[in-house]
């Protein structure tokens, strides 16, 4: 048996254990206002990542039309900062 940092185990449990999706749910929640932007942080309600669907919860019309317009660069910057494709499709409600 190989030896492994504790990033690697981690990432092998992660992976071996189906908790990855929602592990990455929980970081995006938490760093959605680095990912985005602080105006948007601020005026979404919530959001929801489910086999990369995101659903983008938010009460102010003019974001949700942004949002609508941006789906492809919202989508390439969430993977690019996650390094990964976690996202394939952008739902704003």
């Amino acid at each position: 048996m190989g030896s492994y940092s504790i990033g690697e185990a981690l990432n092998l449990l992660l992976e071996k254990s189906n908790w990855k999706p929602k592990v990455t749910e929980l970081r995006m929640r938490e760093e959605w206002e680095a990912i985005t932007s602080k105006t948007i942080a601020k005026y979404t309600r919530d959001i929801k990542l489910q086999n990369g669907l995101l659903t983008v919860y938010t009460d102010v019309a003019p974001l949700k039309q942004e949002l609508l317009f941006g789906k492809e660069q919202l989508i390439r910057n969430i993977n690019e900062y996650f390094k990964e494709q976690v996202v394939t499709e952008v739902i704003v409600k």
